[in-house]
Order: C-alpha cells, then sequence, then structure tokens
C-alpha cells in the first residue's frame, strides 16, 4: 500500500513528482468514482503545464469504472461548481494547486449538486481507496469522454447578478496574474459589452501562462499587490480587481490604488445581500469578526461562525440556508451559486452597489476600517505550532473576557482580540488580530504577539 500525503483536510495538494502524478491522479479517479458510484463526472484543469494530464488520468480513472466524463476544458474551480450543477453531474474535480508553487498540483472535488467532499465527507474514504487500490475491477463498459463548452451558461449566470438599469460608467483594471481568469473574464466583458454595460476593463496579465511569467498568481503576496495599485492609479480607474491561479478568490483595490483586505469586503457584501433580504443568515468565519457581526445584526440579519476553509463554510452554508458567506482570506460563498465560492461574483456585486448608493469602494470601506483596524493576515514558520499555540495561550488567557476553539485559538479582550491557527494547506501559523477603533492599539498588540510566536 502507498501513503498518499496530497490528501489535506478539503481538497488535494502535492509537490509533483513526489507527492502527485499521473497514476496516483489515475487512482485518485478510480476511487472517487467508487466512492460516489457516478453516472456523470464533470472535470476541468488550470493553466498549470501538468494540468492537463493530471485531468486526463483522473478521468481514465472515472471512465474505467464505467462513468461518463464530461471535460469543459481550462477554466476556473468555480465553473467546474457551477457545471457540474447545471449539467446534473453526479460529480466533479477541478484540477488545480491554486496559489501554491510551480511544482505543484492538485484537485478539488465535489458531488452532486456541488456539494463539498471534505475529510468528515468522503476524502478520507476516497484516500483510503486510492492507497490500497481497493477500488475493485475495471468496468465491463468503460464510460464516454466528451468535451463541452459550458461557458456560456456560466457567463449568463454571472451577469443575472447585475442590475444594468443603473449601472454607472465605470473602468476597471484586472490582473488575472496569467492564470484562468483571462478567457472568462474576456467572455464576460463581451456579454456585458453586448448588453450595453457601461464598464471599461484595462486587462494587465490577462493571457492564460502556465509558466506564471509575472509569479505565481497570489494577490495576497505583498510583492504582487503593487503591480495592480500602479495600473488603478496610472488608468485613473475606480476599482482594481486581481485574482489567484483557479480565481475562486478576488482581491480588491480601491480608487486610490488601496490593497483592501477581504474582510472588509464581507461586511461590504453581507450587506448588500441583506438590504435585499432582510433577516437572512450570513456565515463568516473566526479569524476577524466584530466588522462582520456588527454589519450583519445592525442589518438585521443572522450571523453565523463557522470554521474556516471552504468545504466547512459550504456545508454550514447549507446547514442554515445563508443567502451568503465569507471569509476574510477573499473567498465569498452565494447560496444562488449552489452554496459555493465564485471568484467572479464578489467583484460584480461590488460595483452593482457602488452604482447603486452613487458611491466610491474607498468611501464604503474606509469608515469599517477605522472602527475595526486589522493588519491583515500574518504568516509565521515556527518549528512546533502546537508548542507555539500554546505558549501564546498562556500568556494571554488570564485576560481575555471570552476565548473559543471554533478554529484555532481565538481570545477576546475589552478593546481587541486575536484569532491563531495552524494552516491546512501550508506548513505555517496564522495571526489575525482587531481592536476597536484602536490603530496604536492594533499595532502594539500585533508586534507583541509575534515577538511571542517567532521567539
Amino acid at each position: 500500500m502507498t501513503t498518499l500525503t496530497c490528501f489535506g483536510a478539503y481538497d488535494i495538494r502535492g509537490e509533483l513528482g513526489v507527492e502527485l502524478n499521473t497514476d496516483i491522479a489515475y487512482r485518485i479517479g478510480r476511487a472517487f468514482a467508487a466512492y460516489l458510484k457516478p453516472k456523470t463526472v464533470v472535470v476541468g484543469g488550470d493553466v498549470r503545464e501538468t494540468s492537463p494530464e493530471l485531468k486526463e488520468a483522473f478521468a481514465r480513472g472515472v471512465m474505467d469504472f464505467g462513468a461518463d466524463v464530461i471535460d469543459i476544458g481550462l477554466c476556473g474551480t468555480e465553473e467546474v461548481y457551477f457545471a457540474t450543477k447545471h449539467l446534473k453531474a453526479d460529480g466533479g474535480c477541478m484540477v488545480t494547486a491554486s496559489h501554491n508553487p510551480i511544482n505543484y498540483n492538485g484537485m478539488k472535488m465535489v458531488r452532486d449538486d456541488s456539494k463539498p467532499i471534505s475529510r468528515d465527507t468522503g476524502l478520507d474514504d476516497i484516500r483510503t481507496m486510492a492507497e490500497d487500490e481497493s477500488y475493485g475491477e475495471k468496468a465491463g463498459q468503460p464510460g464516454t469522454l466528451k468535451a463541452v463548452d459550458n461557458s456560456q451558461a456560466y457567463t449568463d449566470h454571472l451577469v443575472s447578478y447585475l442590475d444594468l438599469s443603473d449601472l454607472r460608467p465605470t473602468k476597471l483594471v484586472t490582473n488575472a496574474g496569467n492564470g484562468a481568469a483571462g478567457p472568462s473574464l474576456d467572455r464576460l466583458e463581451a456579454a456585458l459589452q453586448a448588453k450595453g454595460a457601461p464598464i471599461e476593463f484595462v486587462k494587465i496579465n490577462n493571457e492564460p501562462d502556465g509558466t506564471f511569467p509575472n509569479g505565481i498568481p497570489n494577490p495576497l503576496l505583498h510583492e504582487q499587490q503593487p503591480v495592480t495599485s500602479k495600473a488603478v492609479r496610472d488608468n485613473g480607474a475606480d476599482m482594481g480587481i486581481a485574482w489567484d491561479g483557479d480565481f475562486d478568490r478576488c482581491f480588491l483595490w480601491d480608487e486610490d490604488g488601496n490593497f483592501i483586505e477581504g474582510y472588509y469586503i464581507v461586511g461590504l457584501l453581507a450587506e448588500a445581500f441583506l438590504v435585499k433580504e432582510p433577516g437572512s443568515k450570513i456565515v463568516y468565519d473566526p479569524r476577524l469578526t466584530w466588522n462582520t457581526v456588527e454589519i450583519v445584526e445592525s442589518n438585521g440579519g443572522q450571523a453565523v461562525m463557522c470554521k474556516s476553509g471552504h468545504a466547512f463554510i459550504k456545508e454550514k452554508m447549507r446547514k442554515e440556508d445563508a443567502i451568503y458567506g465569507g471569509e476574510m482570506s477573499a473567498h465569498h460563498y452565494f447560496r444562488d451559486f449552489a452554496y459555493c465560492d465564485s471568484g467572479m461574483l464578489p467583484w460584480l456585486l461590488v460595483v452593482d452597489l457602488l452604482s447603486k448608493k452613487k458611491s466610491t469602494l474607498k468611501t464604503l470601506v474606509s469608515e469599517r476600517m477605522s472602527m475595526y483596524p486589522s493588519p491583515g493576515e500574518i504568516n509565521s514558520k515556527v518549528a512546533d505550532a502546537d508548542a507555539t499555540m500554546t505558549r501564546v495561550y498562556e500568556a494571554y488567557k488570564a485576560d481575555a473576557v471570552s476565548e473559543d476553539r471554533i478554529d484555532g485559538l481565538s481570545l477576546e479582550f475589552e478593546n481587541w482580540r486575536f484569532n491563531l491557527r495552524k494552516s491546512n494547506t501550508e506548513p505555517v501559523i496564522r495571526l489575525n488580530v482587531e481592536t476597536r477603533g484602536d490603530k496604536d492599539l492594533m499595532d502594539e498588540k500585533t508586534q507583541e504577539l509575534l515577538a511571542l510566536i517567532r521567539q
């Protein structure tokens, strides 16, 4: 039996040639099909040079079970989610390593209706079957492979979120990072132009390129952010947008080229949905919370906390029938998008909101940023994450007014709070800090915590 180390808490990611190759991809495909027993499975892949061969190997595994495969080609993760539901398939698999280094790849898998498959809902079973190859004999009649262009239906769905009747002229800088977002954005631009939407796009790094000549698309990296920021200022744009490699996350810049932390966008979108459907439930993660909870409650909504991670958020949203869910990491989830995350819908909704409020992004978020300042998530590599968590807890527990361990360690004090958690996808520990309107206190506590974490 082979031990497969590429399986995580809610997806598959591994170093190429070490943890993931075409043989392993084939075995995962066989195990996925044996577990789900599907008739039809959707597959898609990002721009990484190994994605086509890994996708083909996974598809062969599914077909050897006897199931048919629908290949939607180069796409973003959300397009697999959409196609799985739209085409009424029994499951879907996106081959992607998102923002991981270039020598990595991976898979994100869903069942029917794009329900997530996580460690607790089948991923461990699939891993076990792939490891010991206990997925049975090949089917007497293998399944078929069919290429399908589902992009028109996906694009039409995106456009349906916009109220085209009162859109103001808007100029957007978009940075696809040479990832999968470029072609999908081109189709969306054409659809908006055909409907007369007054949106102008200034595109940079829009061409897909699996060698990533401008670096792995990960807009959370501080060295990448100035590229979009400068383009916003140089072009006099109303907003900047950048995506990660499989564009299930989008990141925004205001009209002055300031990067906006995803935390504040969660509050913005929560308010937008609650204006449309008062009393709805909004799911949020425990890392940064005060701004989101206040906005939700002041707009008559119900705030529901959930452990970070796309599979956990989706499961909670389905259980609660939440209209929207947001993570400060820039994952945004929508009930009408099969409760899945999308990197295209957030910026479309923000453009719509700016037109309705006749305002700017800077105006809408600056007050909230002052009310609940945060430095954003800070990563630290540590020798022993558990020992670090214990050390931090012991240092602060006596003064805390509340604590929870829904996701890592969260301690709350009268005027500030922090969350410390181990990453599910990288060998780091992540710190988030926020205060009630006190930036100096935020800086002080952040440095104090980092000194303790990194000692």
